[in-house]
């Protein structure tokens, strides 16, 4: 009897489906790792080219415009037109040289006072005059002239005879021409000061009644008199007296002084001069001009001029038609190195040494 084989027992297939989908799944990532790679490998491909390629960066030029500023005024001095000013008149005498023992880099000159006997319409020579154009002095030897004589002092005082007495031969219509061309041949920066004077002494602009002075600006200052027209004296505390610039309208304002002030009675030197010497700073130059020899004014001279010389103040003196003067004149001008000239009743001048 032929033996029966067993029967096999049937394995279960799988499932074709899920094979399927998982050979897809591998076959999708690795189909997005290669596409990434390959996207990756020709980034740097493209990358590597550009930088090869790239051309070279040129630097940029950069402009920076500053902040604009609004144009500056500037003042420039003025040259006066309302007066005809003369050129200053060559120097006529060599400046003088400091003298020391030591040595110095740089040597200074004195300045110089000239007389001047004839006027010139044009200035001639090789020099710049006997001042330094920055100095203590104006260059081209004038910064001041009053009846021939001449000062490049840069702060210069005029003390002037107002007395009753200038009436006298009309004294006082040649001193207001004098004084007058004066002021219009100033330099433009020169410090003025301008002292009238009688019995009192004022500023050129202030009121006069009897011993009153009044100054514009309404204060006052008294004179009293202890007998007779030489013997005034301050009752009050004494006035200090201003420096003016020279400009063309203050030339205009003090050439109308001038021509309008009136006189008044007395005549006294040292009051005016010392209120000269007192302004602050001290003056370079005094011009003193007087048509009279009071009593006392021997006395006067010499202690004034003692002063001065003390201060290193020259002055300059001026008698007009008062030849009786000429000695006290000359012991003040002489003690402070200054000039002396005599004034007749023409007009003619004589300047003494």
């Amino acid at each position: 009897m032929s033996e029966r084989l067993p029967t096999p027992v049937p394995v279960a297939a799988p499932n074709l489906r899920t094979v399927l989908r998982q050979q897809q799944r591998t076959a999708t990532l690795v189909s997005l790792i290669t596409a990434l790679l390959l996207m990756v490998l020709i980034g740097l491909i493209l990358a590597v080219i550009l930088m090869a390629v790239a051309p070279t960066e040129q630097p940029s030029l950069v402009a920076y415009s500053g902040v604009s500023e609004k144009p500056k005024k500037i003042t420039k001095p003025k040259v006066q037109t309302n007066v005809k000013r003369k050129p200053a008149a060559p120097s006529m005498a060599a400046a003088k040289m400091i003298v020391a023992n030591a040595q110095a880099p740089t040597s200074i000159p004195v300045p110089e006072i000239v007389v001047e006997d004839i006027s010139l319409d044009i200035g001639v020579g090789d020099d710049f005059g006997a001042g330094w154009g920055n100095g203590d002095g104006f260059g081209g030897g004038g910064g001041s002239t009053f009846f021939g004589q001449r000062s490049n002092a840069e702060r210069v005082v005029y003390v002037i005879d107002f007395s009753s007495s200038m009436k006298r031969d009309n004294r006082h219509k040649l001193m207001r021409a004098e004084l007058t061309e004066s002021l219009s041949k100033m330099q433009n920066g020169l410090q003025l000061g301008m002292i009238f004077f009688a019995g009192p002494a004022w500023v050129a602009g202030d009121k006069v009644k009897g011993g009153v002075i009044t100054t514009p600006k309404g204060k006052t200052y008294k004179y009293k008199t202890t007998g007779g027209h030489a013997k005034w004296i301050h009752d009050g505390p004494k006035r200090q007296i201003p420096w003016w610039r020279i400009n063309d309208k203050e030339v205009g304002r003090i050439t109308k002084i001038v021509k309008t002030a009136p006189l008044n009675s007395g005549t006294v030197w040292h009051l005016p001069l010392n209120l000269a010497l007192d302004m602050k700073p001290a003056p370079q130059m005094i011009y003193f001009m007087t048509d009279g020899l009071a009593s006392g004014s021997a006395k006067w001279a010499e202690e004034i001029g003692k002063r001065a010389k003390k201060m290193g103040v020259t002055i300059n003196c001026v008698a007009l038609m008062q030849p009786k003067a000429e000695k006290d004149l000359k012991t003040m001008a002489g003690m402070t190195g200054g000039q002396v000239t005599m004034v007749d009743a023409k007009g003619k001048r004589k300047h003494l040494k």
